[in-house]
């Protein structure tokens, strides 16, 4: 059972990043190994210069093995990681210098594709981690005089499973999650792990050859424009409801072409001008699809149950009733705006699709012609 809401809003819970609780769990590892002690809450500092403190959840050593866990706190962020066991074992490798290497453990994926930050076969753990993780390490040997190197394994406790939520299988992300994080915070709602994952998989598919890209808001669209095309798995890009974080990143990566797909709800966002499709942050304008209508040819009456309409979907049987083709007018609105929004350097499309995932509507942008 749901425990039950406060009545009073309350200010949303930061949380700390898989990178930061890796991070923590080198730190811990590190003084088993030096100074024989076993922590139960450690200190890291952030890459902006904040020092938090993380628990550790079980601390141990024998020679020069080390291995240390935390469970990931998220905050009141939706993260598909909340609540994972994070486990780093240290080994000590006194002839390498201050080299790091770092490995990928069970739960953590290994990159199989180009295209990202990370070269093929490395351990999917991102840049920042690294440089995190490296950084307190060295700090660790200078305060106890070890001029050695370390290996460094990071694993998540059912992280395969895991990473099925997420779009790294589609990244050529294979075998569990990545170990992510920028600022090593998590803040809740932001999503910028799932608009960085969008970031990735344009990034993967122009590195692969790919020049037409596919976004999708969801199963029922990415159906339809995947059997349309028969595009690969690979040029999809699951963006749901970040229109904006596809388009603001085509303006300095674009495509030869980019079709967007969605709901015509969403699309109708979309034309509006809204680059967060997400019922919490814009809503269905009913008035403005009513002017929109008329626009196509819509007669008062029409015009006034689209207004007094539960939703797009049913305002847009209506039209179609009647002969209307609102879809298509919206979509070229919504392409409009794409195209623009992305710096005009990529050819567009948009297709809306009813919920059944069959076509209601179609647009291009400038003089491309429908393939």
């Amino acid at each position: 059972m749901w425990p039950e809401s406060e009545e009073q809003p309350r200010p949303l819970r930061n949380g700390l990043t898989t990178g930061s609780c890796a991070t923590a769990c080198c730190v811990a590892a590190a003084q088993a190994l030096f100074a024989q002690h076993f922590p139960s809450v450690v200190s890291i500092t952030l890459p902006k210069g904040k020092i938090v403190e993380l628990p550790i959840q079980a601390c141990e050593a024998s020679g020069d093995i080390a291995s240390a866990s935390t469970i990931k706190d998220a905050g009141d962020d939706p993260d598909v990681t909340h609540g994972a066991l994070v486990q780093v074992t240290l080994r000590l490798l006194p002839d390498s210098g201050r080299g790091i290497d770092f490995k990928a453990g069970k739960g953590v994926g290994t990159v199989t594709r180009t295209g990202l930050v990370l070269a093929v076969g490395d351990a999917a753990i991102n840049p920042v981690p690294r440089q995190m993780i490296s950084d307190h390490l060295i700090h660790a040997a200078n305060k106890y005089g070890y001029a050695g190197g370390f290996e460094v394994t990071v694993s998540v406790r059912d992280g395969e499973a895991l990473a099925l939520k997420t779009m790294n299988p589609r990244l050529g992300i294979l075998g569990g999650l990545s170990i992510l994080g920028t600022t090593g915070i998590v803040r809740p709602f932001s999503c910028a792990a799932y608009i960085a994952s969008i970031h990735q998989g344009i990034d993967v598919a122009r590195a692969n050859g790919h020049s037409h890209l596919a976004a999708t808001t969801g199963n029922a669209s990415e159906g339809f424009i995947q059997a349309h095309y028969g595009i690969a798995d690979m040029a999809l890009i699951e963006m749901g409801d970040f229109a904006g974080a596809v388009l603001k990143y085509l303006r300095h990566h674009p495509v030869n072409k980019m079709s967007l797909c969605g709901g015509f709800g969403k699309i109708s966002k979309l034309a509006a001008g809204h680059m967060d499709l997400h019922s919490s942050k814009s809503s269905i304008d009913l008035e403005q699809l009513a002017e929109w209508a008329a626009e196509a040819g819509a007669e008062s009456p029409l015009c006034q149950r689209i207004c007094a309409a539960n939703t797009s979907v049913e305002a847009l049987g209506y039209c179609q009733a009647e002969g209307i083709d609102l879809a298509s007018l919206v979509c070229r609105k919504a392409v409009d705006i794409a195209w623009h929004k992305a710096g005009g350097h990529s050819a567009m499309e948009v297709w809306a699709v009813d919920r059944r995932g069959k076509l209601v509507g179609y647009a291009v942008s400038g003089e491309e012609k429908p393939s």
